[in-house]
C-alpha cells in the first residue's frame, strides 16, 4: 500500500489496519517456527513495509 492511500485514512483506521498486520505477521513468523514456510515469502517483507508506513503516516500527523 502507498503512502498516498494511507494519509487518505484517518486514524482510527490506520490503527486497526496495523493492528491487523501485525498479527497476520506473527502468524506467518510462527508458521515459519514450526517447521512451515510461507506461502509467499516476499508478503513479510511487505507487510514490515507498510506497517512502517502506517507508523511513518501517524508520526507526521502527531507533530
Amino acid at each position: 500500500m502507498k503512502a498516498e492511500e494511507l494519509r487518505d485514512k484517518n486514524d482510527s483506521e490506520l490503527k486497526e489496519q496495523i493492528g491487523d498486520l501485525q498479527k497476520e505477521l506473527v502468524q506467518e513468523r510462527g508458521q515459519i517456527e514450526v517447521g512451515g514456510f510461507a506461502d509467499n515469502p516476499g508478503q513479510i517483507k511487505e507487510m514490515k513495509k507498510t506497517i512502517a508506513r502506517i507508523k511513518t503516516v501517524l508520526n507526521e500527523r502527531n507533530n
